[in-house]
């Protein structure tokens, strides 16, 4: 046997063994992963609740934004519904440290966007940012790994444009006046040369009432003349 083929026959052997004694599953369903399979099984991806919102420039995440920001386009990669597998991913990905799924989420999804040639106009990915306290508590910025997702897949920048200066009460069970006066003036743009005379795509985990992701939009618009557009992996 040839000594190259010999080493990854041998490696081959001691990921099935490490995968015997640690086996890799799937996050959302628990079933083993097959070798080419990461985080999510194949079966899991095509059967999530998709919402195809990206192919529809009048889906209902961009009437969110209509008459309180000018937004090019808007979508969301799922449905977030009660009991479903894809809220377990994100549950996984926000609260229990599995930082790799949203990566793996936006690259999926931006892959997506690439094959239908949607939001491929954009010139750089920009993430909704946490408060600092609140990202060092976490360890990473959630929507910061959706958008290197995303932003690999369309083989665009990721940059982080965006400063959270107020570290604001959880937006959970507020009506959506109370959610927007909770974000109101909390951002601030750190490089405004950045974004000039840009496309931006703004993105984030999940999309409720478009509060947050409104106070990102005007604030990067206030900042500079830029054009903007929004994507999330869920709707709420």
């Amino acid at each position: 046997m040839h000594p190259f083929k010999r080493i990854s026959h041998i490696k081959t052997i001691g990921s099935d063994l490490l995968n015997l004694i640690y086996p890799r599953l799937c996050v959302s369903c628990n079933d083993l992963l097959i070798n080419f399979e990461a985080y999510v099984c194949t079966k899991c991806i095509y059967n999530l609740p998709k919402t195809n919102f990206h192919l529809d420039r009048s889906n209902p995440v961009a009437k969110l934004f209509w008459g309180r920001v000018d937004i090019e386009h808007a979508s969301s990669y799922s449905y977030f519904t009660k009991g479903s597998k894809f809220r377990r991913l994100l549950h996984h990905l926000k609260y229990k440290g599995k930082r790799e799924i949203g990566y793996y989420l936006g690259k999926a999804y931006g892959s997506e966007l690439l094959l239908n040639n949607v939001f491929t106009d954009t010139d750089i990915v920009v993430p909704v940012p946490l408060h600092p306290a609140k990202e060092k508590q976490r360890g990473f910025n959630q929507s910061e790994r959706v958008a290197q997702g995303i932003a690999d897949a369309l083989r665009k920048p990721m940059k982080k444009i965006l400063e959270r200066t107020i570290d604001s009460a959880t937006q959970t069970r507020k009506t959506r006046y109370e959610r927007w006066e909770n974000v109101e003036n909390i951002f601030t743009v750190v490089s405004e040369n950045e974004i000039h005379n840009k496309h931006v795509l703004l993105v984030d985990d999940v999309v409720t009432t478009g509060a947050t992701l409104e106070a990102c939009a005007q604030k990067l618009q206030e900042a500079a003349v830029c054009k903007v557009s929004i994507v999330t992996l869920a709707v709420s």
